[in-house]
């Protein structure tokens, strides 16, 4: 079972490289980002409560997404016996030792964490652009700019707490998806 966790800023490639994972390995996927849009698309009271967090560029809070994922995982056993990628979780120290005690009690450990490093100024580019394709709301200028400082100051912490722990591998995220891949493989067969 290979357990990962995709790490990196809003617009850094870590749902363009789960996508290329998931069909390589078998993994499973979980998009914190994903499974709350659907919860604002379907309008559960979860979605609106993360919709207003969201709509300010704040992260969701630690319990509210611990008890997602823990949901998340349970209900979908079968399609993540190979492993999963948690893909945009965790976001903070408290929630990467959740993580670790959720996945402890069901039997299972986090093999590695993949950083993917991008200079901010591609990182603005890629999300404005990406606004453009998708129409989604949460990619305009002051929204990312308050995304990635949030992400700055909350969620870098947790390069340190995994590199600690000998799980952090941290790959050059500006190639081409191609190229950007076959660093997150050589770092997936080093772990």
């Amino acid at each position: 079972m290979l357990n990962i966790v995709m790490f990196g800023a809003p617009g850094s490639g870590k749902g363009t490289q789960s996508e290329v994972l998931i069909k390589t390995y078998g993994l499973f996927h979980i998009s914190t980002g994903d499974v709350l849009r659907d919860h604002i698309k379907r309008g559960t009271d979860l979605g609106k409560t993360a919709k207003e967090y969201i709509d300010k560029g704040q992260l969701i809070p630690d319990e509210l997404m611990v008890d997602i994922l823990a949901s998340v995982v349970d209900d979908n056993k079968e399609a993540a016996q190979n492993g999963v990628i948690f893909d945009g979780f965790p976001r903070t120290i408290p929630q990467a030792e959740a993580l670790d005690a959720m996945l402890e009690k069901r039997g299972t450990k986090l093999n590695g964490v993949i950083g993917l490093d991008v200079p901010e100024d591609i990182l603005i580019a890629r999300l404005l652009n990406r606004g453009k394709e998708t129409g989604r709301s949460d990619d305009n200028l002051e929204t990312i700019t308050s995304r990635l400082e949030v992400y700055n100051n909350q969620t870098s912490p947790l390069k340190e707490f995994y590199a600690k722990k000998g799980l952090l591998h941290m790959i050059e995220g500006t190639g081409g998806p191609e190229a950007v891949f076959e660093l997150v493989k050589k770092a997936i067969e080093s772990m």
